[in-house]
This record gives structure tokens, sequence and C-alpha cells, in this order.
């Protein structure tokens, strides 16, 4: 088996973007006066450490919890909770509003973060501003609606008084990955605080500085410091702490941890929510706008360097348009500009570390070996960075290569071809992941028609990943192994309520009364239930 990881380059390929002149450094962002600032409070009894995957250096030391560090974060929390809880929802949702306002005011702090930590770009990196932004302005304006009593008719209208109320789990541990470090973490955490929880939240050690930075920010928006706390350390360790105190986990990772999660979380009766893994397809229809469909399919295969839970691993291309469509694609993907640099302009970024790393090269150099052709890429870059590799375009790609069926979770997608609709649909469908997948057509009506017969949790029509993404009052999340529940929406923030029902008799009691016996009181509540079917009472 040839070995791309360890092979450096000596034809020319996708081009090195420099940094510009005056461009911030891993050292300018990552300041032992930042660390210490952003550790305060931390809950931790050992010593932990983050790196950059550009150089692969150490970034920070950071607090290293131990399961007993995690109750005592967990029963400050509860502490914490109580009176955030009694605090109105609009103060409440008020807190999100300046934390928008803030973030956006102070989103290059934060971008240096991401891209310091994660190796992606900054575009990429604003991708993960841009959601969090929307996700706080939609629950910092719509949760007192969402969450206000809501009346019901009773069993006897008039009779009886139902009030629904929306009460707060209590304390959510939140179990966040690295691969989007503000989106994933503070971004799922809004809309429990918006609905009166506290948050104990384990987010990976490689990107904590961004998870830390979101904290330190909604606290001066005005979220008490006690209501968010952050443990971290090895996920076997730290994560099962967190699931066993938890009121509800929202966890976004594997599907295989996500297993585990869910088992946890069911064995203690509390609810969970999983974002899990997918193998994502993309269809180019015969009638696709070719250009528009070469250039969705890049920033859907390649952002953050395809280490993204939606990313399109799969692309399935009529035939008819196959060699148009892959001229136009392959080319593109051969002039991505790649960079390190903490400024807009480069394409794709790195990936994360050694093992995601070693798994692309596992994918590409398997298929190849058994007969697969790489259109582009293919090969690491450690001319640029340790864990770089370039966009990769495989076809020929057969079941029993690894990559045809493997989440690869990298900047590689393999090519298809199809003769008929339901041919691709068939496809796309044969995974037992179902977390995203694209549609590229002239047609918007054919194309929604084709997406409703999808199995996939979100469906774009000539986009990628983004337009459902960013959509934030829509739901998000995956069906089948891509996991369970969904962000964003209504049910992102209701997931981390309990619903109550108060109801109030008046004036006569639901049993017989004035004299009846139990045969008349139960031929009246007859006539009752028949007169409100005539009359459409609900």
């Amino acid at each position: 088996m040839t070995n791309s990881q360890d092979t450096p380059p000596s034809t020319p390929g996708n081009p090195v973007l420099p940094a510009p002149a005056g461009t911030r450094t891993v050292a300018d962002v990552v300041t032992p006066e930042l660390v210490v600032q952003l550790t305060r409070g931390v809950t931790g009894t050992g010593r932990t450490a983050g790196h950059t995957p550009f150089t692969g250096e150490r970034l920070a030391e950071l607090p290293e919890a131990t399961p007993e560090d995690v109750a005592g974060a967990f029963a400050r929390a509860r502490e914490a909770q109580r009176a955030w809880a009694c605090t109105p929802v609009r103060q409440r949702a008020a807190v999100l509003l300046r934390f928008h306002d803030l973030l956006l005011a102070r989103q290059d702090e934060v971008l240096d973060l991401i891209q310091v930590e994660t190796g992606k770009t900054r575009l990429h990196a604003h991708e993960e501003v841009q959601e969090v932004s929307l996700t706080a302005r939609y629950y910092g304006r719509r949760a007192p609606a969402l969450l206000r009593p809501r009346s019901h008719t009773g069993a006897v209208p008039v009779l009886t008084k139902v009030t629904e109320l929306r009460r707060p789990k209590g304390v959510v541990g939140l179990i966040a990955p690295w691969n989007y470090p503000l989106s994933l973490s503070v971004g799922d955490a809004l809309p429990a605080f918006a609905a009166g929880n506290a948050v104990v939240m384990k987010p990976d050690t490689e990107t904590a500085l961004t998870a830390l930075w979101a904290r330190d920010l909604l606290v001066e928006a005005g979220l008490p410091a006690e209501a968010w706390q952050v443990v971290l350390g090895e996920g076997p360790v730290v994560g099962p702490a967190v699931v066993e105190h938890a009121d509800y986990v929202a966890f976004t990772g594997s599907t295989r941890t996500g297993r585990d999660v869910a088992q946890r979380a069911a064995a203690r009766l509390v609810g969970c929510s999983l974002e899990l893994g997918g193998k994502n397809a993309m269809l180019v229809l015969a009638d696709a706008d070719l250009d528009k469909a070469a250039q969705g399919a890049l920033r859907a295969c390649f952002s953050s360097a395809g280490q993204l839970c939606e990313s399109i691993e799969r692309l399935y291309v009529h035939t008819s348009v196959a060699e148009a469509f892959l001229a136009r694609f392959v080319a593109r993907t051969k002039a991505m500009r790649l960079s390190t640099a903490l400024a807009y302009g480069a394409e794709m970024g790195s990936l994360a570390g050694q093992r995601q790393l070693d798994a692309v090269v596992r994918h590409v150099d398997e298929a190849r070996d058994k007969g697969a052709k790489v259109l582009a890429g293919g090969r690491a870059r450690p001319d640029i960075g340790p864990y770089f590799y370039e966009p990769t375009v495989l076809d020929g790609v057969e079941a029993p290569m690894a990559v045809c069926a493997e989440e690869t979770f990298g900047p590689v997608v393999s090519v298809y071809r199809f003769t008929d609709e339901d041919e691709a649909v068939d496809r796309a469908n044969a995974t037992p992941y179902g977390l995203n997948a694209s549609v590229w057509t002239r047609d918007g009506r054919r194309g929604r028609a084709l997406a409703a017969r999808l199995r996939a949790g979100t469906v774009n029509v000539n986009e990628g990943y983004a337009a459902a993404y960013g959509s934030v009052q829509a739901p998000l999340g995956g069906m089948g192994d891509s996991g369970l529940g969904r962000r964003h929406g209504t049910e992102g923030i209701l997931k981390y309520t309990e619903a109550q029902t108060v109801a109030q008799q008046r004036l006569l009691p639901l049993a017989p009364s004035f004299g009846m016996d139990d045969a008349q009181y139960a031929r009246l509540m007859s006539v009752s239930l028949r007169a409100m079917k005539t009359l459409r009472l609900r």
C-alpha cells in the first residue's frame, strides 16, 4: 500500500496562500493572560493541554476534571439554576440578545481562536459566528412566545380550564465536539439557558478555549457565571460523569459514542438529543446548472476540510452530464488555495489532528490500491502543516472499499453515476445514516419533490448544507444512525423543558352529582360526547 501521508509533494498540487503581511500568529492569539482569564473558575484538579493543528504545538495547559470534580460542578449549577429559573423569561431572553451584539462586535477574537484550535479557514470559522448570531437572535426574540403558558380545551368545555406550562429540565449536560467549537458549544447552550436551565458542558479539550471564550462573553452579557460550568478531560472519564448527573443530555459526536450516551441516559430515565455521523449524498440532476453545482459541491465537500457532520461525501451525477460536471468540479478542486493564515482568502485549512489524517489516508490509499481513480488530491501536504491533506475526488469507488460506506470526516468525496432519479434516490438512501443531503436542478419544484423522498433530516436544494444549517427557525438533526432529536426551531428549545398540565375543574365535578346514579351520569356523558363531536369541539 502506498502511504500518501508521508509522501511530500513532488508535482504541483493545490496552491498555498501565504499569510498577508502583519497577520496575527498563534502566539499573538493564545497568550498566558488569555488562558488565565478564560480558565478562571473552571473545575479541575489535574492538568491537560490543547494543541493547534497548524503546527501540532501545544497551545495551553488547562484544568482537567475528575468524576468528583464533575459532581461538584453539577452541585454548583443546580444551586444557580434555581435562581435563574425564577428570572422572568424576557430577562433571560434579553441576555441572548446582548450576547448577539457582543459576539458580532468582538468576532475577530473568536475567529482567531476557532482557526488556531481547529485549523479551518477564516471564512469557515465565520460560518460559526453567523449560526450562533442567528440562534441568539431567534431564541432571544422568540423564547417568551415559545415558552408562554398555553390554554387548551378541557375535558368539559368551560367547566374544565387547562393550562400547559413549560418548566426547565434543571441542569443540562452538554458534550460538545472539536469540529465546530462555537456553534456546538454556546449555540446549543443558548436555548437551554433561555428555557431556564443551567448547563454543565464538556467541550473537547483541543478546542476548549473557544467554548470558554463564549462562556466569558455570555457571562458579560448577563448570564450568572455559576449557571454555566465547564469541565475538561478525557471523554471516557468525564463524559460518563456528565451523563450520570445531568437532567438532560445534549451530545454531538460519533454514532458509536452516541449509542453509549443514549444507553446511559436511558438507564437513568433522562432524555437526550444526539447529532451523530453521516455519509451525506449530493444529487446532480441532468438539468442542473453545472457551474453552480460544481461550485456548490466545492463548499459542500470541503468546508472545514470536510470535518462537518453535514459535509457531502457521496456525489451522484446523472450520466448525461457527468463528464461535463466533473471537468468543472475537478478543475476547481485542484485550484483550491490552502493556508494556515489567520486571514480571509484561503479555501481550505488543516485537518484537526493525527487521528483525522490517519482516517483520510487509510480511506484514500485503500481505495486507490483496490482500483479507484484519484481525480484530484490524494496526498498529504506536510509542506504546509502536519495535518494538511489535499481536497480529494475519487472515481470508481465500489462497495468493498471502506470509503464507500464509512464516514471519512475529511476532504474526500466519491463520485458515482446514475441514469434515472429513482436509482439515485435508492442509492442515496442506501445507508444507515440520514443527516443531510443535497439536490441540484434548475426546477425548484422538482428538486423539492425529490428532496422529500430522501431519508435525511435536512435536504438542501441548490445548496450543500448552509441553507438548512442557517435556517435556525427550522429543526436540524438526523434520522437513523445520524441521531435523535433536533436543534434549532421550536423543538430546539422545548427539548430542554418538561411539559406540565394544570387542569382546574369548575362548578361541577367529573363524577355523578345532583343525585344522579352511575348509569345516569354515564348516559349524560355519552350524550355530551356526541354533542361535542357534532359541534366540532376539540
